[in-house]
């Protein structure tokens, strides 16, 4: 497998083509950011441990059936993963209330979602992926009727593998974002799955093992990510 040029740059990831068309390799980056990439930070080793946790939960949904973008993880940072077209919405999926539905919602924290809450939100930084509505959806020709339903019913099946695979490493799967992307006439999970994109709680601490340790200076954010994968790693 050659690796060849960058095709994109996004804020935790790099893309880069390979001398296989339908195939590319995702490159995980130090950097983090939040609120809008207001603050920032380049944080030593958060690349790693994204990249290896990322590729362990693809890998366990791959085996249950889900339909994923990864092939194999390369390195340290790098994984494997087929070329799809990404459909620019963001489906979030909340089992507990926290972040900006308690903010947009005055939802008190903690709120138990059943069944999960599944919302939309627009894949747009300069508008700040604002939330939307299946219909507005459909105006836009983002998605169609169908693909909207295949979305929120892959979105459902990962949070039912991964909120009890989860449990039981002592682990509360507050909530999560999931991006999908179209292949051969298939929908995908593609981007990521790590503490980036999800909340983690401690199950006796309450603990924040996530990147809100970033965005409201909680603590270490290597160490609760560290602390996610030595858990998994418990598993293989």
């Amino acid at each position: 497998m050659e690796k060849r040029e960058k095709l994109y740059e996004g804020k935790a990831k790099i893309i880069y083509a390979t001398d296989e068309p339908d195939k590319v390799i995702a490159y995980y980056k130090d950097d983090a950011t939040a609120f809008d990439a207001i603050k920032k930070a380049t944080i030593k080793g958060k690349g790693e441990l994204n990249n290896r946790i990322a590729s362990f939960f693809f890998d366990l949904l791959n085996r249950e059936g889900i339909p994923t973008h990864f092939i194999k993880q390369l390195s340290d940072r790098e994984m494997l993963i087929k070329r799809v077209e990404i459909i620019p919405v963001e489906v979030v999926v909340r089992n507990l209330a926290a972040g900006s539905i308690v903010r947009r919602l005055g939802i008190p924290e903690k709120t138990k979602f059943e069944p999960p809450l599944v919302e939309f939100y627009l894949k747009n930084d300069e508008l700040h992926d604002p939330i939307l509505c299946e219909q507005h959806i459909y105006a836009m020709g983002l998605a169609t009727p169908e693909e909207v339903a295949k979305m929120r019913e892959l979105a459902l099946k990962v949070n039912e593998i991964l909120k009890k695979f989860m449990e039981e490493q002592g682990i509360t799967l507050v909530d999560f974002k999931l991006e999908f992307g179209r292949k051969d006439g298939e929908i995908v999970l593609a981007d990521e799955i790590s503490p980036d994109t999800c909340r983690f709680w401690d199950k006796k601490t309450g603990e924040s093992l996530d990147k809100d340790r970033f965005r409201f200076d909680l603590g270490d954010l290597v160490e609760g990510y560290r602390k996610i994968l030595e858990k998994l790693e418990k598993k293989q």
